[in-house]
């Protein structure tokens, strides 16, 4: 009995495990409703690969400076428009709590302001 039950609670937390993506939008979604802003510049945009896009990002919080990244992909508004970014100005949503953790867009938030087209 024992066992079945272990076994039970085993296969409904693995049903239940978020995906990678999943949890990476939530992650954008926190950030955007409860994150502070700060001022931020973008240092470029990189393809690895052809099916990711990604926004490297320079930001500071309380005299420490960052450097992050940031998969726009699942942005595909951002994604299309992200050529000529690189060196503009940018609104970055961080973490009060752990300012490594930040954003310059999300589904219903964008910190780049200008956009080439």
């Amino acid at each position: 009995m024992t066992v079945a039950g272990a076994w039970v609670i085993i296969r409904v937390r693995r049903w239940r495990r978020k995906s990678p993506e999943e949890i990476e939008r939530q992650r954008r979604w926190g950030l955007s409703r409860h994150g502070r802003i700060t001022a931020g510049h973008i240092l470029e945009v990189v393809e690895p690969d052809r099916s990711r896009k990604l926004v490297l990002y320079q930001y500071e919080v309380a005299g420490v400076s960052y450097e992050a990244a940031q998969d726009i992909s699942a942005l595909p508004g951002l994604a299309s428009n992200s050529h000529g970014l690189a060196g503009q100005a940018a609104s970055v949503k961080y973490d009060p709590k752990r300012p490594t953790n930040s954003i310059v867009a999300g589904e219903d938030w964008s910190g780049i302001t200008t956009l080439s087209d």
